[in-house]
């Protein structure tokens, strides 16, 4: 397994930037990886440097928005993510977005959790924005912000999900398409959180194939 950058430590905005997978030569392209409700583990530090083999020559910055805390159990995991609140993650997400610079290109992925902070990155990276995917995350609502938004967006779904559910997904259709952004979604017969090998619900041909379209539509806009 390649060296990970610890990545620079400032309590009062980008605390630790774990999981950094540095582009072999200069890059404008960033990738920042949200993790799940678990926080910033093992797991997802070998998401970011996977998806940085595939993506060429990017950096990807797997962000820690639970503060180094890690959850190995449901009740945990739900009260880290209780406590977390709004403002600290975007602080955490506006330094990573300085620390890219005022050049990069960022773009986002997350999961569950991670999947609705990853269009709340794509909104507060502004024009730098260039793609989000959401993973069965929590869509914006507020269509003032949606308007805002810079870049497209490729939302994987679950038809049985409970939480995402069809109707939380078809409404987030509306409100883009009322916004005028791009919106495309991939619907899988399978439960939430059904991409993390972890998940009794893991389905491997359907993570496979979720996996391939965010890669190629991470690619293009990458073009």
């Amino acid at each position: 397994m390649r060296e990970r950058n610890r990545g620079p430590f400032d309590k009062d905005s980008l605390n630790f930037i774990e999981g950094e997978v540095k582009a072999s030569k200069p890059t404008k392209n960033y990738v920042f990886m949200i993790h799940e409700w678990w926080g910033l583990n093992d797991y997802i530090k070998q998401e970011a440097e996977k998806l940085q083999m595939e993506l060429g020559n990017v950096t990807v910055i797997a962000l820690d928005l639970y503060d180094m805390k890690v959850a190995t159990n449901p009740t945990d995991a739900g009260k880290f993510m209780g406590e977390l609140k709004p403002e600290r993650a975007m602080v955490i997400i506006n330094g990573a977005i300085a620390y890219a610079g005022n050049s990069a290109n960022i773009y986002t992925i997350g999961w569950c959790f991670g999947g609705g902070w990853s269009l709340q990155a794509s909104l507060l990276a502004a024009k730098q924005s260039k793609g989000c995917v959401m993973y069965y995350g929590q869509p914006e609502k507020d269509l003032t912000k949606l308007k805002n938004l810079n870049s497209d967006v490729l939302f994987v779904a679950a038809f049985q999900d409970q939480w995402i559910n069809k109707e939380v997904v078809s409404a987030f259709e509306q409100e883009m398409k009322s916004a005028g952004k791009k919106l495309t979604v991939k619907s899988y017969d399978a439960d939430h959180a059904f991409a993390n090998p972890s998940n009794p619900k893991f389905n491997k041909e359907f993570a496979a194939d979720a996996h391939m379209l965010a890669v190629s539509f991470l690619k293009e806009r990458m073009k």
